[in-house]
């Protein structure tokens, strides 16, 4: 079983790259071989609605056309038994980054037709990981709850299933006193970075150990 995880976060050390370094720690111990990219490093734009993956006859169809350092991740991910996106929320969304990157990623199963079919070929368990700097309160009362869904219904369309996990208020700065940001309390976000954390780091790492199993 070999697992992929994408960081969609340009920090490589922070909460997001944790967790997902946490969910392969789990999909490891269950004796799958794994790998973290960070999409930071590459270089990419979003779709340009070319159309190629859709044009049938086309040496392009079904896979994107663009030719940039993205394509051979997109190869990766295409080839992988378990894929785990992970990124943190900014103005209520995924980062630029991974929206770009799903766009190139999915757009190309998608077909134009009614139920808008994958033609993705296999079905493979995926994962979404979310983490916001906001209490979990948030997630309904911002409505991220609708556009995680979304995202989650858009996966699970194209590669079979998908589970989500959602870690909300993390801590954001190793010292909050560099910053203007009297929103929050300092000590509070140290204490649940010391209590709460590593419980979500742990359902990261379980959340590995299903995809390794083949499930989500």
């Amino acid at each position: 079983m070999n697992i992929l995880a994408i960081n969609g976060s340009p920090r490589k050390k922070w909460n997001t790259a944790m967790l997902l370094g946490s969910a392969l720690e789990g999909a490891a111990a269950a004796g799958a071989t794994t790998k973290l990219v960070h999409l930071y490093d590459y270089a990419y734009k979003g779709c340009i609605s070319c159309f190629e993956c859709k044009r049938l006859g086309g040496k392009n169809y079904g896979q994107c056309a663009v030719k940039d350092e993205l394509r051979p991740l997109l190869a990766e991910a295409a080839a992988t038994d378990a894929l785990i996106i992970g990124t943190p929320v900014y103005f209520g969304a995924e980062t630029g980054e991974t929206r770009s990157f799903m766009e190139r990623l999915l757009f190309p199963y998608l077909t134009y037709t009614p139920g808008y079919a994958s033609i993705f070929p296999r079905t493979i368990p995926t994962a979404l990981v979310y983490d916001m700097n906001v209490p979990e309160p948030a997630i309904i009362e911002r409505q991220y709850d609708s556009f995680i869904e979304r995202t989650r219904g858009f996966m699970e369309r194209t590669f079979g299933s998908c589970a989500v996990l959602t870690v909300t208020d993390t801590y954001q700065f190793d010292d909050y006193a560099k910053y203007l940001c009297t929103v929050w309390d300092a000590e509070a976000k140290a204490k649940r970075r010391a209590e709460v954390f590593p419980q979500d780091l742990a359902k990261a790492f379980a959340l590995g150990e299903r995809l390794a199993a083949g499930g989500v």
